[in-house]
């Protein structure tokens, strides 16, 4: 498992919650779903309504998570607008999971989108080289030695977020290149760290 939870998917280590999120963030959200009748366990009779007392901790999501997409694995800036908190368990299915932070992934708008309420595989607890990658091409193959469980599981994680969409795969084969080329380790493995953590396992650094 990486150091300091850098995520495409590798495995991500679930980072502290921030200090004041019970108080800003989960009381506040139980409060109000207490006093408008819904169980924490429950779907939300309007997900969209809930309020979004996450937002508080966005920014601390960015910073425990190295501003890496968890889905994704490729490192967006904050000032970009990029960043999303996704609820890995949709917020239409368990209420109070809205303002848990043990279900927060930091992810790109793209991959949240993608994503939606669909069952994906969870970064956090991933089980490693689930993954593998072409450096080359830049493309995402699903790990031939998983159990046919893993593999159906993984591979419509592939499909819901389109882990080989073109312009995905061009961008990984480039940061790949650009290591080459310059040899800066320490930047590949900030902007890039699912092709870094690659290139290592492949003997290329």
């Amino acid at each position: 498992m990486l150091e300091e939870g850098v995520a495409q998917m590798i495995p991500v280590l679930l980072q502290k919650e921030p200090v004041d999120f019970d108080a800003e963030v989960r009381q506040k959200g139980r409060t109000w779903l207490t006093k408008n009748g819904i169980a924490v366990n429950a779907s939300p009779p309007k997900a969209s309504k809930l309020p979004r007392y996450w937002s508080h901790s966005n920014l601390h999501l960015w910073n425990a998570y190295s501003g890496t997409c968890a889905y994704l694995a490729i490192f967006f800036e904050w000032s970009t607008g990029a960043s999303s908190t996704d609820h890995f368990v949709a917020k239409s299915l368990k209420a109070g999971d809205a303002y848990e932070w043990s279900n927060y992934r930091l992810s790109c708008l793209a991959a949240n989108r993608s994503k939606a309420a669909h069952g994906v595989l969870d970064p956090v607890g991933l089980k490693p080289e689930t993954f593998i990658l072409n450096l080359a091409k830049g493309s995402v193959r699903v790990n031939p030695g998983l159990s046919t469980p893993e593999k159906v599981n993984a591979r419509k994680t592939m499909t819901r977020l389109k882990l080989n969409d073109p312009e995905l795969k061009a961008a990984r084969a480039r940061h790949f290149q650009e290591y080459t080329e310059h040899k800066h380790q320490k930047t590949f493995k900030k902007l890039s760290p699912f092709v870094w953590y690659e290139a290592q396992r492949q003997g290329l650094l």
